[in-house]
C-alpha cells in the first residue's frame, strides 16, 4: 500500500524507505518481545502517510538537511505508533497492520509503558530535528492537543446528544491535529516560505479531519473485509461518529436501540443499528461533509507554488479521501 501510493513521487518513495531501518535503529526497548513487537508495529508501516507527508511539504523549502528531515519525518511516526498502541488498549483491539497487539499478549501495563517509551523516542528526534526551542514548544502543543482529543472523546461517549460540533472538536485533536503538524514541520524545518507552512498547517488539520470522517462513514458503508475492522467497535465502545449523530437528528427513535455503558451487544443488533443509520439518510450526510472538507484541501492545495509536489499533492488528498478501505 506504502508504495503504490507513493510510488509516483520517487523522492519521497526513497525516504520513506529509509526511514523504516532509521526507526528500527533508534526505538530501542530494553524488553526484548516487546521491542520485537513494537518493531513489527514500526514495520508494518501502514501507508507511513504523516512522514510521507512531511517529505512532500519538504519539497517547498530550500533546507534539505537529511538528518533533520529524517528525524522530523521519524518523530511523526513514532508520535503516531505511540498513540495506537494505547489506542490498542482502551479499544481492546486484538491486531494491528495485521500484528498481535501488545496488550493481547503482554498486558495492558506492559502496552502502556511500551506506548510510553515511544513517546521518549519522540521527543528525542524532535530535538534533533529542531531548529530552534520554539519547533520543541509546537511539538508538544501537537501532543497535547491530541491527548485532550481523546479525553474529549471519552468525555461524549455513550452520550445520544452529542453534537457535530462536538464531534469536530474531538477529531481536529486526536486524528488532525497530526496530520496538521506533520505538514507543517515538513515546511518548516525545510525552510519553506511562510506563505506555504501555513497553508500546510490548514491543509493538514482539513484534510486529517475529512480522513477521519470518511474513516467513520467505511466503519458503517464499507466492506469489513476491505476495512479489516471489527463491526462498528466504536459504536460497540459507545462512540458516537458522524453518521450515527446525523441519524439520530433524522430518526432519534434509534437512540432507543443504542447500548448502554457496560451493556453487551451482539454484532447482528450492531448491524440493525448500522442498516438504519444508512436508510436514515445519516451516512449520506456525513459523506457529504467529508466531500466538503476535502474541496476545502484541495482549494488550499491550489494556493501552493505550482509543480510536480503540488500535483503530487491533488492527487494524494483525491486518493486518499475518496476510498472504500
Amino acid at each position: 500500500m506504502m508504495q503504490t501510493i507513493w510510488q509516483p513521487n520517487s523522492a519521497v518513495e526513497s525516504q520513506l524507505a529509509a526511514l523504516k531501518p532509521y526507526l528500527a535503529k533508534h526505538v530501542q526497548i530494553d524488553n526484548g518481545p516487546i521491542n520485537d513487537r513494537v518493531h513489527a508495529l514500526l514495520a508494518a508501516g501502514g501507508k507511513f502517510l504523516r512522514p510521507g507527508f512531511f517529505y512532500l511539504f519538504s519539497q517547498f523549502g530550500t533546507d534539505q538537511d537529511p538528518v533533520r528531515l529524517q528525524a522530523g519525518a521519524a518523530a511523526m511516526e513514532m508520535l503516531h505508533v505511540a498513540t495506537l498502541i494505547h489506542d490498542d488498549v482502551i479499544d481492546q483491539a486484538p491486531e494491528r497492520r495485521n500484528v498481535t497487539t501488545i496488550h493481547k499478549d503482554y498486558g495492558q501495563r506492559n502496552a502502556i509503558y511500551a506506548g510510553d517509551l515511544l513517546f521518549t523516542c519522540y521527543f528525542d528526534q524532535v530535538l534533533i530535528a529542531a531548529k530552534r526551542a520554539e519547533d520543541v514548544r509546537v511539538n508538544t502543543a501537537a501532543m497535547r492537543a491530541i491527548l485532550q482529543g481523546e479525553l474529549d472523546q471519552m468525555a461524549h461517549n455513550f452520550d445520544p446528544q452529542t453534537t457535530v460540533t462536538d464531534y469536530l472538536t474531538v477529531a481536529r485533536g486526536k486524528t488532525a491535529r497530526l496530520f496538521s503538524l506533520s505538514c507543517e514541520q515538513g515546511a518548516h524545518l525545510a525552510a519553506a516560505p511562510l506563505k506555504v507552512e501555513r497553508l500546510a498547517k490548514k491543509i493538514g488539520e482539513t484534510m486529517g479531519l475529512a480522513y477521519q470522517m470518511l474513516d467513520d462513514v467505511l466503519d458503517y458503508a464499507g466492506d469489513e473485509h476491505l476495512t479489516q475492522k471489527p463491526v462498528l467497535a466504536d459504536l460497540r465502545d459507545g462512540v458516537y461518529s458522524l453518521p450515527l449523530i446525523y441519524a439520530l437528528k433524522l430518526q432519534p427513535s434509534i437512540a432507543d436501540q443504542l447500548p448502554a455503558p457496560g451493556e453487551s451487544i451482539s454484532n447482528e443488533q450492531l448491524r440493525l443499528i448500522r442498516d438504519q443509520v444508512i436508510v436514515s439518510g445519516g451516512v449520506t450526510k456525513a459523506q457529504m461533509l467529508a466531500t466538503q472538507y476535502t474541496q476545502t484541501a484541495l482549494d488550499l492545495i491550489d494556493q501552493l507554488p505550482t509543480g510536480d509536489t503540488q500535483q503530487t499533492l491533488r492527487r494524494l488528498v483525491t486518493q486518499l479521501l475518496v476510498r472504500n478501505h
